[in-house]
């Protein structure tokens, strides 16, 4: 029976808790939550634990999700000390530490979310003989300014946090989770804040993979596209294949102009994928995916509003002061990672839209930080 032990007790952690109950072969250990454990009603109290130490001692390897960069790097460097695989679902994790657990152990994103998904669809393609252009996200809605009100009605119908909610809407969960891609698959992005755009069929994106041919390496986006699936896709080209366009199996998979193929996962299950990853990382087989140990894509923080020197933000992620887009590290040298932006206090004045950078904020220590100007420096 191997053990699984859990970091977060919030929506994914609960899915994943549940699976791997069900799971044969496997079982939760504990799950580690900073909260008081009275107060915890789900996963039930004999899983929940306060202590790192317990956590660790109980455990095959860690599943991290709770979706704080700051709190999961302080926890993981016990894990790692530990010498316990970590699997994540944690996309903000990965691309502001992640590079530093890369170097120091076992450490994979799961497949389940986006990211995970689309590393998986380039490992299908390439065994088929595809070469990848662009790994693409889809959503269906963006607002890069949504109201408080907006996002606590959703937040109560979806049941999930007003954090994850707003992340989620104003784009900052999305630019996180390509730059992750861009990092950890080869991949880089087209311009700041990605390209995009509103598409109604997906076979209109043939402007990605020109896009990727230009630049000459593979680029990692998004297109709106409320009326298709909530998935992913890649968009691949071969010489393998003799008159795809006379075969509608060939046919049917190519975009509009007909150079390109799409290869395309229309869901993910989230928590439910996640056993897959456990069971290669327990077989030791390769991490599907992580930041890579030298990344080139960071998530500047941007003002969605006049921001006055002074004020205290709290938390940045997820929240109505600033969203996050994905930037190339070398042109901005000087961006702080909006999942560090915690706990600040803004020291000059802000426009809105304007790239807040380390002269405009200051941060209490933290292992994070500390971990991520280590690889900053390295770069």
């Amino acid at each position: 029976m191997k053990k699984i032990g859990i970091i977060g007790t919030g929506y994914i952690a609960r899915g994943i808790f549940r699976l791997i109950q069900k799971a044969e072969g496997f079982c939760v250990s504990k799950a580690l939550t900073r909260r008081n454990i009275d107060t915890v009603t789900n996963p039930p109290r004999e899983f929940l634990t306060n202590s790192v130490q317990e956590l660790v001692d109980n455990s095959d390897l860690i599943v991290e999700c709770s979706g704080d960069a700051i709190h999961a790097t302080e926890v993981l460097c016990h894990v790692v000390q530990a010498s316990l695989p970590i699997v994540t679902m944690d996309a903000e994790l990965q691309a502001t530490t992640g590079s530093y657990f890369a170097k120091n152990g076992y450490f994979s994103e799961a497949e389940g979310d986006q990211p995970g998904c689309l590393a998986r669809l380039k490992n299908e393609a390439e065994d088929m003989g595809f070469h990848v252009l662009a790994y693409v996200n889809i959503k269906g809605f963006l607002n890069h300014h949504p109201t408080k009100e907006e996002m606590d009605y959703w937040s109560a119908k979806q049941g999930i946090s007003l954090e994850q909610t707003t992340s989620f809407t104003d784009g900052t969960k999305l630019q996180i989770e390509q730059a992750l891609v861009a990092n950890g698959l080869g991949a880089t992005i087209a311009q700041n804040g990605l390209i995009g755009g509103n598409i109604e069929n997906i076979k209109d994106t043939s402007y990605l993979a020109e896009k990727a041919k230009e630049l000459k390496l593979p680029i990692s986006d998004y297109i709106i596209s409320p009326q298709s699936s909530a998935g992913v896709f890649v968009l691949v080209e071969t010489d393998l294949i003799e008159n795809p366009r006379n075969f509608n199996v060939y046919a049917s998979t190519m975009t509009g102009e007909g150079n390109y193929h799409i290869l395309l996962k229309p869901f993910h299950f989230c928590f439910l994928e996640v056993l897959k990853t456990i069971k290669e990382a327990l077989n030791r087989l390769p991490p599907l995916l992580n930041n890579s140990t030298a990344p080139k894509i960071g998530v500047a923080s941007i003002a969605k509003r006049s921001i006055k020197k002074g004020e205290f933000i709290k938390r940045a992620l997820g929240g109505f002061d600033v969203r996050g887009i994905a930037v190339k590290i070398k042109e901005h040298p000087e961006h702080v990672p909006i999942a560090l932006l915690a706990n600040a206090q803004i020291i000059r004045n802000l426009e809105p839209e304007q790239e807040i950078t380390w002269d405009d904020v200051e941060l209490p220590e933290s292992k994070a930080l500390s971990i991520y100007q280590d690889i900053f420096k390295g770069l």
